[in-house]
């Protein structure tokens, strides 16, 4: 298993014994920003693994930080041999994080495209989100942020304010989310199985 963006490896720790699990991640933000230790540090759009040797890839959460995606799934489908598995997720709504490495959002069309484009087939596709949920954590962050962003004593006012708003919101959020139907055109993000031929 190759594990893209593995990050402190923690996925490591969930595998049974026996999986024969490689940690890739990319210097600038594996070592750089988050201090990882992987097994290998390289860019996923050109994977120092050979063709056809890997059963399954994990790539969570990675794919809006790579400046050249679609070259990514080429690398993915390249490495994984017939059959082998892509356990992919990404945001969608989602604000911009660990710049300045943040470079897209697509939707679950635009996911399907570039991964039938490399050559994997989707098999299962899920929104992350109720969109009332999706709108609560927006709403939130956008209050969070503007609080906590702010320098010296402004920050020290809205802190206390922002987290009572985004208290009231998330409890808010949840509970309507139970109760009004969802909408599928609206979602914090996507998680994907793709299988190759």
């Amino acid at each position: 298993m190759l594990d893209i963006g593995a990050g402190d490896r923690w996925l490591s720790h969930h595998l049974p014994d026996g999986v024969d699990y490689i940690a890739l991640d990319y210097p600038p933000t594996g070592r750089d920003l988050y201090h990882a230790r992987p097994d290998v540090f390289a860019d996923a759009a050109r994977l120092p693994i050979a063709d056809q040797t890997i059963d399954a890839v994990v790539c969570l959460e990675v794919l809006e930080h790579v400046r050249r995606p679609r070259e990514v799934l080429g690398e993915i489908a390249r490495v994984l041999r017939p059959g082998g598995r892509l356990y992919l997720s990404m945001p969608f709504l989602y604000p911009i994080h660990d710049a300045p490495f943040d470079f897209q959002r697509l939707t679950e069309h635009g996911l399907r495209r570039d991964i039938e484009q490399a050559g994997l087939q989707v098999t299962a596709i899920e929104k992350s989100g109720h969109a009332v949920c999706a709108a609560g954590l927006l709403l939130c962050l956008a209050i969070s942020g503007g609080a906590y962003y702010r320098k010296g004593l402004l920050s020290v006012l809205l802190m206390p304010i922002a987290a009572m708003l985004v208290t009231v919101i998330n409890l808010s959020t949840v509970a309507l989310g139970r109760l009004w139907p969802d909408w599928s055109g609206m979602a914090t993000g996507y998680s994907l199985e793709a299988v190759k031929p």
